[in-house]
């Protein structure tokens, strides 16, 4: 029975539907998650970027603070048990907002 089907003729313009049917499903990938993958980042960053002295944040870990400092290389975090220094990159907008959603700022781009 397979072959059948291994023998039988292409038909006409297969290849052309096939790219075409491929490159159909790249557009598609790319506007249903790169695209908005690459604009939460876009988000991310600026939010990390902006932040200001004295703001309440939540990093990706959950750890709750203010910002009491802020340096090239980090982070200085102001939480209940102390002061710790974390990288920009574990300070989570999402999380942040979700938690003082009066204290972030609204990106609605």
């Amino acid at each position: 029975m397979i072959t059948i089907f291994l023998q039988a003729p292409a038909g006409d313009g297969g290849g052309m539907t096939m790219m075409l049917m491929m490159a159909l499903m790249f557009v598609g990938f790319y506007f249903l998650m790169i695209r908005p993958q690459m604009r939460k980042q876009k988000q991310e960053k600026n939010f990390q970027a902006e932040l200001k002295i004295g703001q309440r944040i939540v990093t990706t870990s959950g750890m709750h603070g203010r910002v009491a400092q802020i340096m090239e290389d980090g982070i200085v975090i102001e939480t209940l048990s102390g002061k710790l220094k974390f990288e920009k990159s574990a300070i989570s907008r999402d999380y942040t907002q979700g938690r003082f959603p009066a204290n972030a700022p609204d990106d609605k781009k």
